[in-house]
């Protein structure tokens, strides 16, 4: 990881630890909202690679009755690109799940990374405020949340998108 002041513009902006942050937030917020657990923390390692690239933002379903089988089935190129750009996005992953538990968005637990409701309404404001683009990122990672709590565990979303912890 390069030293923040050595990061170009584009890469400050895209993958700040907020961003990313309020982006894995977004997911494990909408699966803690049906466990109480949390999300598994392979599943965050996903969220980056599918919302981030638009090319697959823009395929993944919208709602959760299309299964995951379904969707990389129909999208075998990206399914095939997700490990190397997952691996890519690994360090900007853990950069924000360090962000997110310094400024208490996120709780470690037995199971998994549980998200601080106490701060949906600031990212909603956040959400609300932000360009287009944003708004779509955290549409989508919400929808991530809930999508891979409907699969089930990680290594089963892991093993149907190509991608190995």
């Amino acid at each position: 990881m390069r030293t923040w002041e050595s990061r170009a513009g584009e890469e400050m902006s895209l993958f700040s630890p907020s961003f990313c942050g309020v982006l894995l937030w977004c997911a494990a917020s909408a699966e803690s909202s049906k466990k109480s657990h949390g999300m598994q923390l392979e599943l965050l390692y996903l969220v980056l690679p599918l919302v981030l690239h638009r090319g697959t933002r823009e395929t993944l379903p919208r709602d959760i009755r299309t299964s995951i089988p379904s969707w990389a089935n129909a999208n075998g190129l990206l399914c095939l690109l997700m490990a190397e750009r997952a691996r890519a996005l690994v360090s900007f992953t853990r950069e924000a799940l360090c962000f997110g538990g310094r400024h208490s968005l996120f709780s470690w637990n037995q199971t998994g990374i549980a998200a601080n409701l106490s701060w949906k309404k600031s990212i909603e404001d956040y959400a609300k405020k932000s360009t287009l683009e944003v708004q779509e990122c955290v549409r989508k990672a919400t929808f991530l949340g809930k999508w891979f709590q409907k699969t089930g565990d990680a290594a089963t979303v892991m093993a149907i998108l190509g991608v190995r912890p």
